[in-house]
Order: structure tokens, then sequence, then C-alpha cells
């Protein structure tokens, strides 16, 4: 039998397909030389490890004896896990893009023996349907035209590689001010969906990226309408089936429009972004639903997506035992059961469950009924669900991919800072601080990051999204703590995403590393996708050194970045929000000074301020403010009084000398 040599790797999703009977090759030069010592073209599959249809495939085809046989006959085939090498599904799923397919997992591709593609596609049935051809089909035509038609392959593989290679072309400049976001906010909040929350339509996913950038123009022009559109996105998010209502935390996105059917996995980055958006919606408008799926999301994050050492693993799977979802879903003879005749009643009631089932004859646990629920019934109800998840614990678990991811990791651990400060959960800045020391010390070689680590392997050198993710992290736990070793962290990061990723075309930064190895080309890019993209994080990180790490460097740093790559933004708006969102930090970043011996006093008080915009600083007195800061003469002439100043810019309020004064001080100077 051929050899799989998939055993030896620690990705579990890789792992998934150590006994397929296909000869699967990790990436690496070791697989490229083989396809060119065999002549063949090389089979590349993508997927990651909570991807239902990955699974499809495998079941279908991977798994299938004959379909093996065809791919080992016909191909050197490569496996690779999307979250472990997110540097090698950008360029083959952009190639996928180029050749006008819609994207997605599992992306299926076909290669020369240098790792060019020529042709590809994603899911493919064993046999003929849904429009699409059989698998083999496709292996023995795909195989032909190789072998058979060298021009047309070649036409294919030039064109594409052409294409990947030019760099994109933006214009030269771009003014986007303070009335160009809200322009573009009034655009994408018409696109919002007005009763169910989310983008009109369906799939519906949560969209974080356009939330927080309407919530920010909520914030820059007090218009309630932006808030509302966020309020009604969480909350029906929160109330619906995309919500596990008894152990908590959010699948990836909902296949209807009204949130009630999830694509079951849950993924950390989804979870981290969620979680701040809920503490922001709750300082706002004290609705308790908010800090409920708060601390319920932590509660299944410290549950289930914990590791051994504290760090944060990747994601659960959307199966178990084969079934999309069967860990999840109950029948009403399954509630009634567990819970006896008169609370089953209640609770299906209040849950949506019915005899005949609210999808596919299983119920989804939701509340889009919104029934009126009293205390006592809250209180009740929360009693039954604990009886709930414990009888669901004892079903087959999904796969949980628990390797640790450096860049999810960091927006994780940013996010239980923030929501921690500013809901006063210390345990949950506890748990950040956790997870970052295990990326700092399990992660790192020197001053550098690397992407992935499971069963004591790196995967190394790391990539400009761990660099920016976990730089934010190290900011906010510094903003969150006060404790020095947070900044200088962040500085040091800094430093190297600046030698081994910078790209003097854009200002912005590549993907991969200098001296990472070499791809067919090297990836750089500014469009956001599930998550943030690197260069708006490490935008808005930049505007925060400059006043943490008192030197400018970094504001000049972040203004060259914005500049060249906000033309890229002018041309696909919807798909720059975290480059938008940085512009609007730059624009009107509130600094917090919090001086003098009651500094953590008052930094205190500042951390209870929206973080969104604000950075709070602590100095002991006023030579510790750089000579151009514009509160250094006024903290002086307080003759060792402790004070906290809002800044903005070149201005700073008057003293603040209580600290229960400083969220009002702070509101009125954003007004003035």
């Amino acid at each position: 039998m051929p050899e799989n040599r998939l055993a030896k790797e620690t990705s579990p999703y890789l792992l998934q397909h150590k006994d397929n009977p296909v000869a699967w090759w990790p990436w690496g030069p070791e697989a490229l030389a083989e396809a060119k010592r065999e002549n063949k073209p090389i089979l590349l599959s993508i997927g990651y490890a909570a991807c239902h249809w990955c699974h499809v495939m495998a079941h279908e085809s991977f798994e299938d004896e004959a379909t093996a046989a065809v791919m080992n006959e016909l191909f050197v085939n490569i496996k690779v896990d999307r979250e472990e090498r997110p540097e090698i599904d950008e360029i083959y799923m952009n190639a996928l893009h180029l050749l006008g397919e819609q994207g997605g997992w599992p992306l299926t591709m076909f290669l020369t023996s240098d790792g060019e593609p020529f042709w590809g596609g994603t899911y493919f049935p064993k046999t003929a349907a849904y429009g699409r051809p059989g698998f083999q089909d496709v292996l023995r035509q795909v195989a032909k035209v190789f072998h058979q038609e060298h021009e047309k392959v070649e036409r294919n593989r030039a064109a594409l590689k052409a294409e990947l290679s030019t760099r994109a072309k933006a214009q030269s400049r771009v003014k986007i001010g303070i009335p160009e976001l809200n322009n573009i906010a009034e655009r994408i909040g018409g696109l919002f969906d007005p009763i169910n929350g989310g983008l009109r339509g369906a799939p519906k996913f949560p969209q974080c990226g356009m939330l927080e950038f309407l919530w920010r123009a909520g914030e820059r022009t007090g218009e309630e309408r932006y808030f509302a559109v966020v309020n009604r996105s969480l909350e029906r998010m929160s109330e619906g089936g995309i919500y596990d209502h008894l152990g908590g935390g959010y699948a990836r996105y909902a296949v209807d429009e009204r949130w009630l059917v999830p694509h079951f996995e849950k993924m950390l980055y989804d979870n981290a972004q969620i979680l701040e958006l809920l503490a922001l919606a709750y300082t706002r408008t004290g609705n308790e639903l908010f800090r409920e799926r708060a601390r319920e999301t932590v509660g299944w994050l410290a549950r289930e997506m914990t590791t051994e050492e504290g760090a944060f693993a990747s994601s659960l799977d959307a199966d178990s035992e084969g079934e999309e979802g069967k860990f999840y879903i109950w029948s009403r003879a399954e509630i009634a059961e567990a819970l006896g005749e008169e609370d089953g009643n209640f609770f299906a009631r209040h849950y949506d469950v019915t005899a005949d089932g609210n999808f596919e004859g299983h119920n989804i646990l939701n509340r889009l009924n919104r029934l009126p629920r009293s205390k006592e019934d809250e209180a009740r109800l929360k009693t039954l669900r604990e009886k709930l998840l414990a009888i669901r614990a004892k079903r087959v678990r999904p796969g949980l991919d628990d390797k640790v991811l450096a860049d999810w990791n960091g927006l994780m651990i940013a996010a239980l800072a923030n929501a921690g400060a500013l809901l006063s959960e210390p345990d949950w800045i506890a748990r950040g601080e956790r997870a970052f020391r295990f990326v700092a010390e399990k992660m790192t070689k020197g001053d550098r990051l690397g992407h992935s680590w499971r069963e004591e392997r790196l995967v190394f050198p790391g990539l400009s999204s761990d660099y920016a993710a976990m730089i934010r992290a190290a900011l906010a736990l510094h903003q969150a703590t006060g404790e020095k070793d947070y900044l200088d962290r962040a500085i040091r990061w800094s430093a190297a995403l600046e030698q081994h990723h910078f790209d003097s075309e854009t200002n912005g930064y590549f993907l991969t590393a200098d001296d990472a190895e070499g791809l067919i080309v090297r990836p750089s890019l500014s469009r956001d996708d599930a998550l943030p993209n690197p260069n708006g994080l490490q935008a808005q990180n930049l505007v925060r050194l400059a006043l943490l790490a008192g030197d400018d460097k970094y504001r000049e740093r972040a203004d060259r970045l914005l500049e060249g790559l906000l033309p890229f933004a002018a041309e696909s708006l919807f798909n720059h929000m975290s480059l938008l969102s940085s512009l609007d930090l730059r624009l009107r970043h509130l600094e917090i000074v919090a001086a003098g011996k009651r500094a953590d006093e008052f930094a205190g008080a500042a951390l209870k301020i929206p973080f969104l915009n604000r950075t709070v600083l602590r100095v002991k007195n006023a030579d510790a403010l750089p000579p151009s800061h514009p509160a250094r003469e006024k903290l002086a002439s307080l003759s060792g009084e402790s004070a906290a100043f809002v800044c903005e810019g070149e201005r700073c309020s008057l003293p603040v000398m209580e600290p229960g004064r400083l969220a009002e001080a702070a509101a009125n100077f954003s007004r003035d």
C-alpha cells in the first residue's frame, strides 16, 4: 500500500487523514521533489478540522479504496491544514478566484511540480451530483490534460502565475476622513436586516468587523441608529440557534436568515470578536442579555477550549458520529425524559422545542420566540439548562482541534483583557495573562513568534497576523494591569514585524517573513476575511504604542501604513473594515493619562470607558511623559497631586482630580 505520511504530523486535521488509503504528503519541498521525479501533477487538498464538507469529501473519496487508487496512480497528493498554513491557503484560494470559481473548503487545486496552479475547485462529489462531475472523472481528465495537452496547462499556469505575482496597483492617494467614514457607515448600515440583524438574506455570518465599524460610527456621530443595528444583530444572534444555549459560545454562521440553523462548528476567533462587542453593548445599554452571553461564552472557553497549559484551542467540529450538529440537537421526548413533564413543558415552550421539531425533525434550542420571562423564569430556566448540559456531556463530543494559533489566541487574549476590564471581571484578565505567557514562552524564538503549536512542535516563523494580534493582546494586558513587561514585549514584537515582514511597496506588511519557506508568491494583502487583517490591527497598535511607549515614530509609522493601504480600501470598502477602523482610531484617539500616586485608581476608572478608541497610560509624574505631550506642563503644575487628563491630538482637558469624574470628563471632552 502506498505510504501515507501524515501520521507523524501534529495538526488534528492532517491526523484525521492519516489512515486514508491515499498516499498523502504534508506540504514541503520533499513532496514537490517527488512530483518532479515521478513527472506527476500535484493534487493539493486544503481544509481544516471543523470543516463539515471537508469531512464529507473525506468519507466519500479519501477513505474510498478505488478513489484513492486513482489519486495515487495519477498524482502526488498533498494535504494542508489551512489554519496551520494560512499563507498556502491564501495563495491557492486566490488562484481559484482567478479561475472564476467561488471559494470554500475543502479547496482542491491541481499544481505543477513547481507548485504552480493550473486548475481547481472546492468540493467534488464522489459521483456526479449537484451539477459537479464525479471526483474520479475529474482526476482522470486533469491527469490526461496535464500529460497530453501541455500548451493548455502551460497557458493556465502562466496566466495564473502572472496574476498571482502581479502586485495590485491602487490610486496613489485618496482622501478618507471623518465625512467619508460617516458616508461608508451609512452605506453599510443600509445593508443590514432591520428585523433579524446581520446582513440581509442568508447565510448570515456575525460580520464582527462591520459591527465594530458601525459602533464606531455611533460613537463618532452620536446617532443612535448605528448602535441599534449592532444591538439588534447581537440580540438576534444571542437568542438564535447560532448560539449554544446550554454550553455557551457562537457557531461560525447560520444557514438561514433568522439565525436559527447554525453551521455548528465553533471557532475561537469568532467568539473573541463577539465577546468584545457584547461588552461594549452591555456597557451602553445595560441589557443583561449581553452580559450573560459574555459570561457564558467565557465559561465555554474555560470549560471546553482551554488547554492544560492555559492557552486556547482553535475550534470545535460541526460533526459528531458522522452527523452535523448531532451533539447539539434535541427531540421533544429527550427533553421530557431529562426534565420531567412539568419542567419539560416549561423549557420546551421557552426554547422552541416541539414534537415535530424546528429543523428537519429535530430541535435546535433557541429563544427567537421572544416570550416574556420574569426573573423567576430565568432562574428556573438556568437550572434546567444546567441539567441538560450535564446530560449532553455524556454524548459523543465533536472533535476538538486543540492546536494553539498565535493570532487566534491574540484575538481572544485581547478580548478577555478589554471585556474583563470593562465589565469588572478580573478572572477574565487572568485567563488572558495565562494564555499570553504560554504564547510568549512556548511559541517564540528570541523576539520572534511562531504561528502554530501542538505537542511541542512549533510552526515557525510566524505570520504578520500573529504579530499584529499578539501585540494587540500585549497592549490590552498592559493597560488592564499596568505591567510593563507586556509593553516591552509589544515593542520587541513590533521591531521583529518591521524587520521581517515590511513591504516597501505598500508600507504595509507581507503575511510571510523574509526568511520563511519560499512559496510561488509572497502573500501581501490588506483585506479582511473572518479575521481582521494584520495591517489594520497593526495600524491600531502603532497609534497606541506612540502614547504608551512615548515615541512619535510609531504614530508616523501608522500614518505611512495608512497612506499606503487606504487606496486599496477605497477600491473595496466593505473588505477593509479593520483598516478603516484603524483610521477612525488615528483621527479620534482618546488618550487618558493617569498620573501620580493614585495613578492605578484613575486607570481603573479609565478602563471603564469603552476601549475602541481609548488608551490608558499610567505615569508617576510629568517627567515620565514625552516633552511634546500636551499634558506634561499641566501635570507639572499640580506639584505632585494625583490627577487624570483626557487628551486628543494636541489638546487636553483640565485635570480630573477624582476618579469618579473621569467618565463624565471623557464624554464631555469627546463632544467638544
